[in-house]
């Protein structure tokens, strides 16, 4: 899909000059994180990069680029396929980081809660989140198979970026990263306008049987975000605090597309990431109407993307022919 800035004529999918994103996404990257910054420095909050907890974080970080780097020159198939997944692995973990934190000083410069507004789309859409949850809490078997489809939302893109490296197609692997990064930055756009502490926090009163993956984590901290009681943010201990739109239920949606057109992919990765879409109203404590706001964030993610895709190879092909003329 992305055609490096240095050429204007068609790339083949599987070119070695598709090894790295576009000019545009490395631009588009270079500005999130200078929006990034301007968002910590104005919720004043800071990031503890180098704890203990964050340790694991740069091992992973080293291998995926470190085997990259060695792997540089692409030459056969092996150093080639290492080489990729390396790169997309560790784009993909900085792009996780970076969301993650950024959720932070987005919770904190953020007023209000519209839950009732989210409970009423709820029970107009006839879903009711406690029978949902009592149900989960009454069925222990329930609890760890959504656990781990909750969980789950790192395994698809190891499977997904895993496949590309080792077919070659860059296009697809560039495609998937571009969308996954559209739908982060248009779920924390939109998380401002709908802050919200969950059904769970909401509607559940007195002992607790079961206790979601989420937890109450999510509003203690935003509360504590708000009122400036947080200075600053562990890297190795980053739990992402939007809450509407669901951004599990947009990856879900990125990843079956994604997996849609591999057909050694396409039943697994549904069936998994459906899994994932069922256990998230209650291991994420989500309104119904979040997951299909997630939904929607997927769809113009994955819409953007294409548009500018078609638009760029468009262009690339016109310029080609006036070239060749």
């Amino acid at each position: 899909m992305f055609v490096p800035s240095w050429t204007r004529l068609p790339v083949p999918a599987g070119s070695n000059a598709l090894t790295r994103p576009d000019r545009w996404f490395a631009g588009a990257l270079a500005v999130s994180v200078v929006l990034l910054l301007a968002l910590l420095g104005e919720a004043r909050l800071s990031v503890d990069v180098f704890t203990p907890a964050a340790l694991p974080i740069w091992l992973w970080l080293s291998l995926t680029f470190g085997t990259a780097l060695v792997c540089h020159d692409g030459r056969g198939p092996v150093r080639r396929t290492l080489r990729d997944a390396g790169y997309d692995y560790g784009l993909l973990t900085v792009l996780v980081l970076m969301g993650a934190v950024a959720s932070y000083p987005v919770a904190a410069l953020s007023h209000g809660y519209v839950d009732a507004t989210l409970d009423r789309m709820d029970t107009v859409l006839h879903f009711h989140w406690l029978a949902w949850y009592e149900t989960v809490a009454a069925h222990p078997s329930l609890q760890l198979l959504g656990r781990a489809a909750y969980r789950s939302i790192y395994l698809s893109p190891v499977l997904l970026f895993g496949h590309f490296a080792v077919t070659d197609r860059r296009d697809r692997a560039h495609k998937l990263m571009a969308t996954f990064w559209l739908a982060a930055v248009i779920a924390l756009v939109l998380f401002p306008v709908m802050p919200a502490a969950g059904p769970f926090e909401r509607d559940w009163q007195g002992h607790i049987p079961y206790m979601p993956d989420s937890a109450l984590w999510q509003p203690e901290m935003i509360i504590a975000l708000r009122e400036h009681a947080v200075h600053r943010i562990d890297l190795g201990a980053l739990r992402g605090l939007v809450s509407a739109p669901s951004f599990h239920t947009a990856a879900a949606v990125l990843y079956i597309r994604a997996a849609w057109p591999i057909a050694k992919l396409r039943w697994p990765l549904l069936l998994l990431n459906a899994a994932m879409l069922l256990a998230t109203p209650v291991e994420g404590t989500h309104y119904l109407t979040d997951i299909l706001l997630g939904a929607l964030v997927a769809a113009v993610a994955i819409t953007a993307v294409q548009a500018l895709a078609g638009a760029r190879a468009s262009s690339g092909a016109t310029f080609a022919l006036r070239w060749r003329g």
